[in-house]
């Protein structure tokens, strides 16, 4: 048989099982953890074998059902942008600890240096253009680390790591659990990049640190709803945000360079407990299909996790 129909029907096969599980999910509620580890296993993994590149894992806590999902969960990633989920966790630790305010200001420059050889370099690719037509004039720390979650400023980030360091990030990060998470540098140090030295994560971690601001643990009850309220603004809503139900609320960072796609987040249904969910996506150069297959696999955990909940109180507004 021809390969191109051999896909077809590859995936034809693996929606109509898809279909089947979700039918089962919706049908039986997956009661039991281990029923809904095994649905969303085989699922995920089915709804992955459709993208032949595509390495992914995924992790889940729902604290209030006592349930964990970790698929791959300690397989390591370059993390692109969700690395600057520990940088405003330790940002706003050294805000209480009293050692800077959020008020406190500081100038606009696009000049760092690399953790190589302490060479300057400038950012030239960032999703914050604004902020480039207020070089040399003052920002302030709340402004930067706002810029830095909801429109991913790669600036604001080098300005943030310059102003606490990247050991202190990482050392913050170890001591709320993380285990692989690397956190040694701000971002586009080529230099550094070429070196293979690299900020990088797994899913697991970014999802215990998710689960710390979930519970207002990272930092403070005051500083982890602010930092939510910083998260659930987030500009780039293309992978978990699209696969949810219409008025479901999500405090989530993305990130995203060649090849690399992932979505870190809180997620909190119009009824039922909130969850955390984190995918990360590798090896997909389509940026919308690497969303596809992200949004794929939400809807999926959702379905098994919070189906029930939303269907016996008349489903999402």
């Amino acid at each position: 048989m021809n390969s191109v129909y051999r896909s077809i029907d590859l995936k034809a096969l693996h929606a109509y099982f898809l279909t089947g599980l979700l039918s089962i999910t919706m049908l039986t509620g997956c009661s039991t953890p281990g029923d809904q580890k095994a649905v969303l296993t085989e699922g995920i993994e089915a709804i992955n074998a459709e993208y032949d590149s595509a390495a992914v894992s995924v992790s889940v806590l729902d604290a209030a059902n006592g349930f964990e999902l970790q698929l791959r969960g300690d397989s390591l990633y370059h993390a692109a942008s969700t690395m600057k989920v520990p940088v405003i966790i330790e940002l706003f630790r050294q805000v209480e600890a009293g050692r800077m305010n959020l008020d406190d200001e500081v100038i606009l420059k696009n000049e760092f240096r690399s953790i190589v050889d302490g060479s300057l370099f400038s950012i030239e690719d960032d999703s914050d253009d604004a902020i480039y037509e207020q070089l040399g004039n003052p920002m302030s720390l709340r402004q930067l680390s706002y810029n830095m979650i909801t429109v991913s400023s790669n600036l604001a980030t080098n300005l943030l790591i310059d102003l606490l360091s990247a050991d202190s990030v990482q050392a913050t990060s170890e001591r709320l659990g993380t285990t692989r998470m690397q956190t040694i540098r701000g971002v586009e140090d080529l230099k550094a990049y070429d070196l293979g030295m690299s900020n990088k994560a797994t899913s697991h971690d970014l999802a215990i640190l998710l689960e710390r601001l979930r519970v207002g643990t990272a930092v403070s009850a005051s500083s982890d709803s602010t930092i939510r309220d910083f998260l659930s603004d987030q500009f780039y809503n293309a992978m978990i945000p699209s696969g949810l139900p219409q008025g479901t609320q999500v405090a989530h960072k993305t990130g995203q360079i060649t090849a690399i796609h992932h979505d870190a987040a809180i997620v909190y249904p119009v009824n039922g407990e909130p969850y955390v969910l984190v995918i990360m996506v590798q090896g997909l150069t389509d940026a919308d299909e690497s969303s596809e297959l992200g949004s794929r696999i939400t809807a999926l955990v959702h379905a098994t996790l919070r189906s029930n909940d939303e269907a016996s109180e008349g489903g999402p507004n």
